[in-house]
């Protein structure tokens, strides 16, 4: 009886430590949660000032801060529907509204400071802008993603694989700050595909490193490639495909999220940005990627967002914190349309803000992002999104929340 007793009470002074030892640990990892740190924003719900002229924007498709924290971005005036711009009609049809120059820069409080843009003398305009890049030296590069037109009646040449156009915009364009051309790389409707090292093929978005003064293109709708030119010849340097491969055209079908991991980039390559250690981080948008890799294309690591999205993919643009050491990531999601905040180094994410939805601060197809010295983020939308929002950095704060749903400013 004794040993019974003596049993009983050694098994339940057991569970008692258990239980404490349960508490203890639970509350150690909900301390060690919340003091998990991450930038933390909210929606500018008055940025930018409304637009002179009835001017409107069409998809937003692009969005870049320059030196003096200007912000600068890029839409597509054929994007929008005839009601929206009733005042080009031939009669006009009412007072309202007229499409804004494709290229327009807003200073800190939202004023207009510059707008230009459009087909002119000496270069090739793009049929669908992409991407918009102020380099170090204040240069404004460009892209784009169109297909051209087909003359009406007109047939495939002879040969020529039937389906959608071929991409159109083979080039990228450089400009000054006041729209003063300066470069062009590739020509329209000259790509030979993804080994083409004079043209492009719906590039989609621009890099250009200081310290060699390289500019990356992640190249984009009709390649399947990263390539790297000299920023101010235009030389080609080199070009890679998904883990350093040579890239391949191969038409690899749907995304399947189940499916092993794709050695080739799926359409569009939507962006490459290299980070201050000299790390080139691709958006592989419809395979739910990031790839990155050393400057040479030697493949390094990658991370899967949002598995199971299909559609438009997860990875749509990214931009790294202010910092020296680029710490943080922010990453565009439009089809999830949220914005993630992750840890560049192990591309952990820690926390996401935004929703799906036309108010400030929710999304509809977050397409492109930026940031200005301070900190804050810029986000611009594509389809009929058409417009950029200002989320303003306000310090790290204890991740409470994996999705923070829409950051609007608190009440004061």
């Amino acid at each position: 009886m004794k040993i019974n007793f003596r049993v009983g009470a050694a098994f339940c002074a057991t569970l008692v430590i258990l239980g404490i030892s349960s508490v203890v640990l639970s509350k150690r990892a909900s301390v060690q949660a919340s003091t998990v740190q991450a930038p933390r924003f909210e929606v500018d719900p008055m940025w930018p000032k409304p637009l002179p002229n009835h001017w409107v924007i069409g998809n937003t498709i692009g969005v870049s801060v320059d030196a003096q924290d200007h912000v600068w971005i890029i839409h597509r005036a054929g994007s929008l529907e005839a009601k929206e711009v009733y005042s080009t009609a031939n009669p006009p049809a009412a007072e309202c509204c007229t499409p804004a120059p494709p290229v327009l820069a807003f200073d800190q409080a939202g004023n207009l400071v510059e707008s230009w843009g459009g087909p002119g003398p000496g270069y090739e305009w793009p049929d669908s802008n992409h991407g918009i890049t102020v380099d170090y030296k204040g240069n404004v590069w460009i892209g784009g993603n169109g297909r051209g037109a087909t003359p009406p009646g007109a047939a495939p040449a002879e040969g020529a694989p039937r389906g959608p156009a071929p991409y159109n915009d083979n080039m990228v364009l450089k400009f000054t700050q006041s729209g003063k051309f300066l470069m062009q790389i590739g020509h329209a409707g000259k790509s030979k595909g993804s080994n083409d090292v004079e043209n492009l093929k719906g590039p989609a978005k621009l890099f250009i490193d200081r310290k060699t003064d390289e500019l990356y293109v992640a190249d984009g709708y009709g390649n399947h490639r990263v390539i790297v030119f000299d920023a101010e010849t235009g030389k080609y340097k080199r070009h890679w495909g998904a883990y350093g491969n040579k890239p391949d055209d191969t038409n690899l079908g749907p995304y399947k999220p189940d499916d092993p991991p794709a050695q080739q980039f799926r359409n569009p390559v939507h962006c490459a940005e290299l980070s201050n250690d000299g790390l080139l981080y691709v958006c592989d948008r419809p395979n739910d990627r990031i790839q990155v890799f050393k400057p040479d294309g030697t493949f390094v690591k990658e991370v899967v967002i949002a598995k199971n999205t299909r559609g438009d993919g997860s990875v749509w643009d990214i931009v790294f914190s202010k910092d020296p050491q680029q710490k943080y990531m922010f990453l565009a999601d439009g089809a999830n349309e949220k914005i993630y905040v992750m840890l560049r180094d192990t591309l952990e994410i820690l926390t996401s803000f935004g929703d799906g939805g036309r108010q400030p601060g929710q999304f509809y197809a977050v397409h492109s992002i930026a940031s200005d010295s301070k900190g804050n983020i810029y986000t611009t939308e594509t389809y009929r999104g058409q417009r950029v929002q200002k989320f303003v950095y306000k310090g790290l704060a204890a991740v409470t929340k994996k999705d923070q749903g829409v950051v609007w400013p608190k009440a004061k």
